[in-house]
């Protein structure tokens, strides 16, 4: 999942903020002496004041930025080297911001830094890049929840969405098992009928209960995507082959309900299928991810709804997984990747 960014305006504001605080000790100092004259108001203390203070902001501004827009999450290294990276990042901005502002510093105001004031330099800053660190870290984690927050309001309103939606379209369940068991019973000597009947019985009742839950077992879907199969077999007899292999140790992953039968229900809608033109449909495995993958074979007329159902997955598989649906479409082979998480 991509980065959110910290807002540039909270960032700069901050910065700023940081570097008012920072020169206000100096300033308080040169106000003092001003006025109780030990120290002549000149160019010269404001050229000073500016001086440090642009390097206070500009310091803060990029410290915030290491540490709270950089995507350290999406480098695949351990946590230990991870934090060594941002740390040998935050040391080597320090070192080059503090050798700066002491070279440059005769030719804004001309002068070379005394010791003592190399020796504040060096104090202040080090003591700001830890006070910024842990305010960008702040802010990251502030722009995180609130994306998080973000993402659940999202996720709840579509499921309100897609609960109306179901209730508009809704008939009677017991109706229509009851019907469906009327006709197996008048079709029993029909085998083959028989077991078309109750598979479709079995996935309405799948359907039914998948739209109560996220996230379902991948064992659960493929007995599903099973009985899907077993009806497009008979719809489309050889003129249509699904073979699926995947590996025994994925069965207890999670994935959305209706994500792998969504994804051969594509492959079926918007590919040609004819007996000079079979359509073979695999689903596979791999360590970490499920693959669906067919032949791109355009169907002359374009089918209805076309790309919706692959949509829905994808914004479906992000709100829930906090992770993306993968498409390819190399060497004419339309492939779909489901990345699995980890289990916890």
């Amino acid at each position: 999942m991509a980065l959110t960014m910290v807002k540039q305006g909270e960032v700069v504001k901050t910065a700023l903020l940081i570097g008012i605080l920072v020169s206000l000790p100096k300033t308080i100092y040169l106000y003092n002496g001003i006025m109780e004259g030990n120290l002549n108001f000149s160019m010269s203390w404001v050229t000073d004041f500016l001086y440090r203070y642009l390097f206070f902001f500009c310091f803060s501004w990029s410290v915030i930025q290491l540490n709270a827009n950089i995507d350290y999450d999406g480098l695949k290294w351990p946590p230990f080297l991870k934090w060594l990276l941002i740390l040998i990042i935050n040391v080597v901005s320090l070192f080059v911001v503090v050798k700066v502002i002491i070279a440059f510093y005769p030719l804004v105001n001309g002068r070379v830094l005394e010791s003592h004031e190399e020796g504040w330099v060096n104090f202040t800053f080090i003591n700001l890049s830890i006070v910024l660190f842990f305010i960008a870290r702040l802010l990251r984690v502030s722009t995180d929840k609130q994306e998080s927050r973000i993402e659940n309001e999202q996720l709840k309103q579509q499921n309100l969405e897609n609960e109306l939606a179901a209730l508009k379209n809704q008939i009677d369940p017991h109706f229509l098992f009851n019907s469906l068991n009327s006709l197996s019973s008048l079709i029993r000597e029909n085998e083959k009928a028989t077991q078309f009947v109750n598979k479709l019985s079995y996935m309405y009742r799948y359907i039914l209960q998948s739209s109560e839950i996220n996230l379902v077992p991948v064992k659960d879907e493929l007995k599903f995507l099973r009985s899907y199969i077993y009806l497009m077999e008979t719809r489309y007899r050889d003129r249509i082959r699904i073979e699926v292999d995947i590996d025994e140790k994925l069965l207890d992953r999670k994935v959305p309900p209706l994500a792998l039968q969504s994804l051969v229900e594509n492959s079926v809608k918007h590919n040609e299928i004819s007996s000079t033109n079979p359509l073979t449909v695999k689903v596979y495995s791999t360590e970490e991810s499920l693959f669906v993958e067919n032949p791109i074979r355009t169907r002359s007329t374009v089918a209805e709804g076309m790309g919706t159902g692959l949509y829905n997955l994808k914004k479906r598989y992000l709100l829930l997984l906090k992770n993306e649906v993968k498409v390819s479409t190399q060497n004419d082979i339309f492939k779909v990747e489901l990345p699995l998480n980890r289990p916890a």
